[in-house]
């Protein structure tokens, strides 16, 4: 019980961040400019990004002297920013050249974006490798629906229902953040006493 419930969670927080629905009326746009989008496509390279850098976080970090709450600090700040905007509905500036959607910016950074990234390398400090690929997966499987699904989510949610539900994911993306932002703090403090003592 204890397992699933932590995929659950690790599952909404990446939901949050990723914020598909969120995004909705601006992967609606980039189909309309570019044309079609490769779904499975982007998908499955936002797929592999994620799951890459759960696996190659911790060597980066050794590469670069960095311990985990240090990361897991950055990220939590990243996600308090994304929280905040989603609830003030400050939108990101969308670039004008025309070039197919698929890879750049749907996978990269629209789903595997910074905040994505620094978001699953802070919450390996709390859940097990298996949880978070689990819920990398499942999410993976939202973001098809969402990106299949995004004229017709449109049409049925309007644009007050996707404004509310955007808003709904910023303020459980400022709780996640302080959560993470909390035990990094805690971390940081234990490892300054060990290097003290």
């Amino acid at each position: 019980m204890e397992f699933v419930l932590n995929v659950l969670t690790v599952f909404l927080t990446l939901f949050a961040v990723i914020d598909m629905p969120g995004n909705v009326p601006l992967v609606i746009r980039l189909r309309k400019e570019n044309g079609e989008i490769e779904t499975a496509k982007s998908t499955i390279v936002a797929t592999i990004i994620m799951v890459s850098i759960l696996f190659i976080g911790d060597v980066i970090f050794k590469l670069l002297g960095l311990q985990v709450f240090h990361f897991a600090l950055a990220g939590a700040m990243l996600l308090l920013y994304f929280g905040v905007r989603m609830v003030l509905g400050i939108e990101s500036e969308a670039s004008d050249e025309p070039m197919p959607p698929s890879i750049f910016p749907i996978a990269f950074p629209i789903i595997a974006g910074p905040g994505t990234l620094s978001t699953i390398i802070s919450l390996n400090q709390d859940f097990s490798t298996l949880t978070i690929v689990i819920a990398i997966i499942a999410n993976s499987i939202a973001i098809f629906a969402f990106l299949k699904s995004a004229d017709w989510i449109q049409r049925k949610l309007g644009k007050v229902g996707l404004t509310i539900m955007e808003r709904v994911f910023g303020i459980i993306l400022i709780a996640i953040g302080m959560k993470i932002l909390i035990n990094a703090l805690v971390l940081s403090i234990n490892y300054a006493n060990s290097m003290i003592g």
